[in-house]
């Protein structure tokens, strides 16, 4: 891996920013959702006043809109303290990862308009799916401490909660064009409608197309997606309502481990020959086909389909009386295919709960051959819910009841398919041409269905003192969640003995927890207060610790028998803050400590598509945050955060891998993906009708495993934006040319795709893309 010096990034930042200006528009000023950020309290846009008792960063559409169109939402939180954010590549179409104060994302809550879009079972984050960026007007992150009426039953370490636009007011088209790096080309249109109904009632609706090329190797992703969104205000209240609908099919990145990489170099990626290839088929010969290695990149693509329904009702029943119904429905279907081989006498046989079955697959008239198939990874997800909130205002005192309802259908397949000559998929979507067993039934090398019903109550209570200079607030939650596991027979075995995985069963769980939290706030002068936040969080345990491949389930006497049961992972988060808000600088600072229960390990394999739980029982965190924004003077603005976080593994682990313990001696140890040190700076000067900015992000050193014997090592990376609004011309409003360059300066870096035991638990990685640059012009009508 190769670093740059911390000073050479920032000099850079700055002598751009010092460059020479390019001429003004001649009226300077821009509208209320402008590119410069003119009229934001803080010019950057990554940082907002609050009052409240809990550690909250925030950013708005002043900073989002410089971003590149094609950007997922955790590419515009990476900026923010505690934040430690990255993708798969710059454009952000493929994904990403992300942990908060060492929090992994599927132990953070995460909604989009109210919608809770973690996974229903394993609670993953898919950052690409849900919202175009350009449509996106706010994004929140609670570091550590879950929202009282949050609707999560795995938030164990904060939510992240991201707000669409309401439609325009006034009635506009508006059509953006990107061309950049790696084929990149995406159109974008939207149109609202303005004001209509007696001015009570607007809707927009827009509709984007990407595409990009993979920076390394073959293949790219294609992205079609749309948002809408209706707004009808009246005397008693408003009903606010939005559906954001999203398709994507393309080839993953390969993920090489750290010997790979020294091996074969930065470029490592999947096959782009099928060769091999498939062999001629012969009758009575035993035929073996192996594929390529690395894998043929047409038998790496994900295919996803989601969409996310929501409608918000808020009605006012009295002066100091109001009632919330929010209603929502996610479906999501697709996943992930792989290339795998197939014996042909290795279908499930079930009368022996053994892969010994025989069909022919190549049509040679017998069943000795192994075949190279499309293997799959599919989910399809329905899930209706609903949160009922009312409100109570007591004088200066608040009051807030509630409960959140809902039910997931979880249901998750792995088919295979026969592959074409050539080895691309008959079809990706894994919808036709699937492999069958000789009873006709579905091949699949898993075939879960999980049913997750999860009610919540929820009370929260503010109370003002001291005209408004102290506040007290306390809340309780009670998650319950039920899950109704079942698994169908299926081939997940990997021998050709019995295992859970070839019997039908049903496990049923509850799992319910009670968590209080307490906040203070108290103002000092009226520029300065202080803030106390204590919550307990709560994740319950992922569907997939069930699974017949986890080791938590066993076969005894021929039934199958939960022999490990997963405890819930609990924390508890403590914030202790300061604030400064004044005219021309806003700062937040906050120390924090977390003491963890039953600290869940969550380790993918994005080979075996296999995922595993491990209980690394007690950690302690413990760090502080601090971030700082100044409004614009004389048209320049900055903002920056620094992060320090210590997180410490409080006991050693009996590893089960395999049939066989381990004692690894852990106590001490660094829990993995936690950087001890990250900071970011963003600097900007928009003196008018133009702007320019760059981003600085320093990562420290982590540990891929909880071993602590594989490094992760520190990387710096530096982006730039800049704009330029040219007159009105005619039909045309607001022309605006903006620019995006990622990794100016090619840092080379890597980003583990999940966090293992140790190295010899194989680590993969997903590797940092070069510097790529995007244009995008967009125009008003």
């Amino acid at each position: 891996m190769k670093h740059n010096f911390y000073l050479q990034p920032l000099a850079f930042a700055v002598l751009v920013a010092l460059g020479s200006p390019a001429a003004q528009a001649d009226d300077g000023q821009l509208e209320k959702v402008t590119i410069t950020g003119a009229g934001d309290k803080l010019g950057v846009g990554l940082l907002q006043q609050q009052d409240g008792a809990r550690a909250r960063s925030d950013v708005n559409k002043a900073a989002l809109e410089k971003q590149s169109p094609t950007s997922n939402i955790y590419q515009g939180i990476n900026m923010l303290p505690g934040v430690n954010a990255s993708s798969q590549d710059n454009s952000g179409m493929f994904g990403g990862a992300l942990t908060i104060r060492g929090f992994n994302s599927d132990q953070i809550g995460v909604t989009i308009n109210g919608v809770p879009v973690n996974d229903s079972g394993s609670y993953a984050v898919y950052p690409q799916e849900f919202v175009d960026l350009e449509n996106l007007c706010q994004g929140s992150v609670t570091q550590g401490s879950s929202d009282t009426d949050a609707p999560h039953m795995g938030a164990s370490g904060g939510n992240m909660s991201f707000v669409t636009c309401d439609p325009e007011k006034e009635r506009r088209v508006r059509i953006a064009q990107s061309l950049g790096s790696n084929s990149l080309q995406r159109t974008y249109i939207r149109g609202d409608t303005g004001l209509f109904a007696d001015g009570k009632a607007r809707a927009f609706m827009s509709y984007s197309h990407s595409e990009v090329d993979k920076w390394k190797g073959a293949g790219g992703m294609k992205r079609d997606h749309i948002d809408t969104g209706v707004r009808y205000d009246f005397s008693g209240g408003y009903i606010n309502a939005s559906v954001l609908y999203n398709r994507q099919l393309g080839n993953a990145f390969g993920t090489p481990t750290l010997q790979q990489l020294q091996q074969t170099g930065y470029n490592f990626d999947n096959s782009t020959s099928f060769a091999p290839g498939h062999l001629p088929p012969q009758f009575g010969t035993t035929q073996k086909e192996t594929g390529p290695t690395p894998a043929y990149y047409q038998l790496q693509q994900n295919p996803f389909e989601n969409v996310i329904a929501k409608v918000d009702a808020v009605l006012k029943l009295s002066a100091d009386t109001r009632i919330k119904i929010q209603p929502y429905f996610w479906y999501g279907y697709g996943g992930g295919t792989s290339q795998q081989t197939q014996a042909e006498n290795g279908f499930l046989n079930p009368a022996t709960h053994t892969n010994t079955a025989s069909k022919d697959l190549n049509g040679d008239g017998d069943t000795l051959d192994t075949i190279v198939v499309n293997g799959s990874s599919i989910t399809r997800t329905r899930r209706p819910g609903i949160t009922i909130t009312m409100e109570q205002s007591l004088g200066n005192h608040l009051l807030q009841a509630g409960v959140w309802y809902e039910r997931a259908q979880h249901i998750q397949t792995g088919q295979e398919s026969l592959t074409n000559a050539d080895g691309s998929p008959s079809d990706p979507w894994m919808r036709s041409n699937l492999l069958t067993r000789p009873d006709g039934s579905l091949y699949q090398y898993r075939d879960w269905e999980t049913i997750s019903t999860a009610t919540q109550l929820f009370a929260i209570g503010t109370f003002n003192f001291l005209d408004d200079r102290l506040s007290f607030n306390a809340g309780l939650r009670t998650p319950q969640i039920k899950r109704d596991f079942t698994n169908h027979a299926n081939e997940g075995c990997s021998g050709k003995t019995a295992c859970p995985a070839a019997y039908d069963y049903t496990i049923n769980k509850t799992y319910r927890e009670t968590l209080p939290s307490f906040g203070a706030r108290y103002f000092l002068t009226p520029k300065q207060q202080m803030f106390f936040n204590i919550t307990k969080n709560y994740r319950a345990v992922p569907n997939y610790a069930y699974s017949g491949s986890n080791g938590n389930v066993q076969v005894i006497n021929g039934q199958v028998v939960l022999v490990n049961d997963v405890q819930p992972e609990t924390s508890v988060n403590t914030d202790l803050g300061y604030r400064w808000q004044g005219d021309l600088l806003t700062f937040s600072g906050s120390l924090f400590n977390v003491d963890f229960r039953n600290r869940q390990a969550s380790s993918y394999d994005p080979i075996t598509q296999k995922s595993v739980n491990i209980n690394a029982g007690d950690v302690h965190t413990w760090g502080g945050e601090l971030e700082l924004g100044t409004v614009p003077v004389k048209g320049w603005s900055a903002y920056a955060s620094l992060t320090s976080n210590h997180s410490e593994i409080k006991n050693n682990l009996d590893w089960k891998n395999n049939g066989t313990v381990t004692p690894l001696l852990l106590q001490g140890n660094d829990f993995p993906l936690t950087p001890r040190w990250m900071a970011a700076l963003s600097l900007q000067y928009a003196p008018g009708a133009w702007y320019v900015r760059t981003d600085v992000k320093h990562t420290g050193k982590q540990f891929a495993t909880l071993a602590n014997d594989e490094v992760v090592p520190e990387y710096t990376t530096v982006d730039l934006d800049a704009g330029y609004r040219f007159g009105n011309m005619g039909v045309l409003k607001n022309p605006t040319l903006k620019l995006n360059v990622s990794n100016m300066f090619n840092t080379s870096y890597r980003i583990p795709t999940s966090s293992k035991v140790n190295a010899a638990d194989t680590v993969r990685y997903n590797l940092g893309a070069p510097r790529s640059a995007s244009v995008t012009m967009q125009v008003d009508f």
